[in-house]
């Protein structure tokens, strides 16, 4: 191993040893960056490789929020106030920016990130409050646009389904963006939004080729059930669009068209797409994703990556960090805006109409003044 080697390591704190777990994402274990420790794996003269886990099982644990909403000013973000129901993402998506922030709650953006959840069980009820604050003024909530919200643990837990109850009750508008078939569940509530304009939905979609979705994002639902959940969802009169993200280009860029088409034949309505980002521990995590899997390509995509990021892994400035810049990151916006005129997509943006909203009661066992 050479001496930059060697410092990259240290400086991201990974561990060396790649492990690749059958539906799981991450091959290597990022040590959470506020610790003031840190561990390291050697060799005690043990042979233990036959103890090593083929296996990792999920594990949730539920907590009381204080807060559920989360605002944002970001220019190049299209909402401003946002809910999560969940905490860490059982899909395992290995670019996922995302995985940064459980090393908040002192763990791994790795493994523990897509294997130790947490369940905002009072979501529903703290954002009521939240709701019926004097001082709140009704704006599209995007719901879970962190991890998602139709993750497999929503099955068990119903919070999102819990929050969109509340969508209807109080005329609230939002966005959904899922790579989940279990949204067709809700149906129901999506479509009563629907008939008032306050609900657009989003399915992303990284790939149609099974096997690399199966190693990108091993636990979200397969490419062909995602556009058959468009289908359903356009069927019911659901406005929904199709997000090709995060676009890697020499690993899946050459589907931009594929993907785009296959949406508008299902009945997308709308479009759009984000180039990969790989802030933080992200960066060490992807790379080393592509040497497990990909070992052949990883040097053409980082540096087509690095040529879209002014020489960078990552530039977070806010008129670069979703589009890049340079040739490669023209060529795409192009290749993106021609398919979508050939398809009749993003001819017409929808505005939610945010002036049906009625305030819930902060206190239903108190009766209004009025």
């Amino acid at each position: 191993m050479s001496d930059e080697d060697s410092t990259e390591e240290s400086a991201t704190g990974a561990r060396p040893t790649m492990r690749v777990l059958k539906g799981r994402g991450a091959v290597i274990e990022p040590l959470p960056r506020y610790l003031d420790c840190a561990r390291e794996e050697f060799d005690d003269g043990w042979d233990v490789e036959d103890e090593a886990p083929t296996r990792l099982d999920t594990v949730v644990t539920t907590e009381q929020a204080r807060s559920v909403i989360s605002r944002n000013a970001s220019p190049d973000v299209p909402f401003a106030q946002s809910v999560n129901p969940y905490r860490g993402c059982e899909h395992g998506c290995v670019y996922c920016y995302a995985r940064t922030t459980h090393a908040w709650l002192d763990l791994s953006p790795g493994l523990d990130f897509e294997s130790r959840l947490f369940a905002k069980t009072n979501a529903a009820e703290v954002l009521r409050r939240e709701l019926a604050a004097p001082g709140y003024r009704c704006a599209p909530l995007a719901i879970g646009v962190s991890t998602d919200a139709y993750q497999p643990v929503e099955r068990a837990h119903g919070i999102t389904r819990q929050l969109l109850a509340l969508m209807v009750e109080t005329r609230h508008p939002c966005t959904l963006i899922t790579k989940g078939a279990l949204i067709e569940r809700d149906l129901d509530l999506l479509s009563e939004l629907a008939v008032h304009n306050l609900v657009e939905v989003y399915i992303t979609l990284t790939t149609l080729d099974h096997t690399l979705a199966r190693r990108l994002e091993p636990r979200a639902t397969a490419p062909q059930r995602r556009l058959e959940t468009v289908r359903r969802l356009s069927a019911a009169g659901v406005p929904v669009g199709v997000m090709f993200a995060p676009v890697i280009a020499g690993l899946n860029d050459h589907e931009l068209e594929t993907v785009i088409e296959s949406g508008a034949s299902c009945g997308a309505e709308s479009a759009s797409w984000v180039l990969l980002r790989l802030p933080q521990e992200i960066s060490p995590m992807f790379q080393a994703w592509l040497t497990a899997h990909y070992p052949l390509k990883a040097g053409r995509v980082m540096s087509l990556m690095r040529a879209q990021r002014g020489g960078k892994d990552y530039d977070s400035d806010f008129s670069q960090r979703m589009r890049g810049s340079g040739p490669v990151a023209e060529l795409l916006a192009g290749r993106f805006a021609r398919v979508c005129r050939a398809t009749g997509l993003n001819s017409a943006r929808r505005t939610l109409d945010c002036a049906l909203f009625r305030s819930p009661s902060r206190n239903e066992a108190q009766l209004s003044l009025f």
